[in-house]
Order: structure tokens, then C-alpha cells, then sequence
């Protein structure tokens, strides 16, 4: 496994913005995929947005047009604007990486921890 550090959740109102952060440490020499993922008290994990390591991205439906993914190849970094929030996007929110090449072997499917986003007034 690797490690992915995320940062920036909290509580917002409605109609707010946050930005999700999250990093990836080690002797990393290349990651294929980097994304977000957010589960919600009773429901399933689902995809928030994902990008390839050429810049590709995939957005889940609920989130087009108001969230943002970007990485920086150079630093193993992934970050998520969310704009205009909704309560419906209270959840927590898991950084991924996929098919990370280090100098101890590829990992595939490696989890952060979870930050919490809480949309409410």
C-alpha cells in the first residue's frame, strides 16, 4: 500500500466551496490514476471524480459542472475543488491512487483515510 494523506474537509453552507487536498508519500516514480471517492451514511462508495496520468478525466454525474480534479505529476498530488455544495454532498470523502509504481514494487488500489465534507446550514 501506499500512503495518501488527505486535507480540507469540513462544514460549509450550501452554495459554498472547499478544496480537497491529498498527497502521496514514498519513493514514487510514477501513479496511474488518482482520484476521490465519497461514501454517505447508509449508502455505497461512489466514484467523485478521477484523472489519468495524462491528464483524462472522469466525473461522477452528480458533480459535473460544480467540482474540479487536478493533479501535479511532480509532486504525487490530487486535488478537488467543489463549488456551489449541496447538503447531497455530505459525505466522506477517500483519496485514490491506482497502479503506483515505487522503488519497493506497483501497488494498486490504495486508500486514504477519509476527510469529512459536511454541507449544512
Amino acid at each position: 500500500q501506499v500512503q495518501l494523506v488527505e486535507s480540507g474537509g469540513g462544514l460549509v453552507q450550501p452554495g459554498g466551496s472547499l478544496r480537497l487536498s491529498c498527497g502521496a508519500s514514498g519513493s514514487i516514480f510514477s501513479i496511474d490514476t488518482m482520484g476521490w471517492y465519497r461514501q454517505a451514511p447508509g449508502k455505497q462508495r461512489e466514484l467523485v471524480a478521477r484523472v489519468l496520468s495524462g491528464g483524462s478525466t472522469n466525473y461522477g454525474d452528480s458533480v459535473k459542472g460544480r467540482f474540479t480534479i487536478s493533479r501535479d505529476n511532480a509532486k504525487n498530488t490530487v486535488s478537488l475543488q467543489m463549488n456551489s455544495l449541496k447538503p447531497d454532498d455530505t459525505a466522506v470523502y477517500y483519496c485514490y491512487a491506482d497502479r503506483v509504481t515505487t522503488n519497493r514494487g506497483t501497488f494498486f488500489g490504495s486508500w486514504g483515510q477519509g476527510t469529512q465534507v459536511t454541507v449544512s446550514s
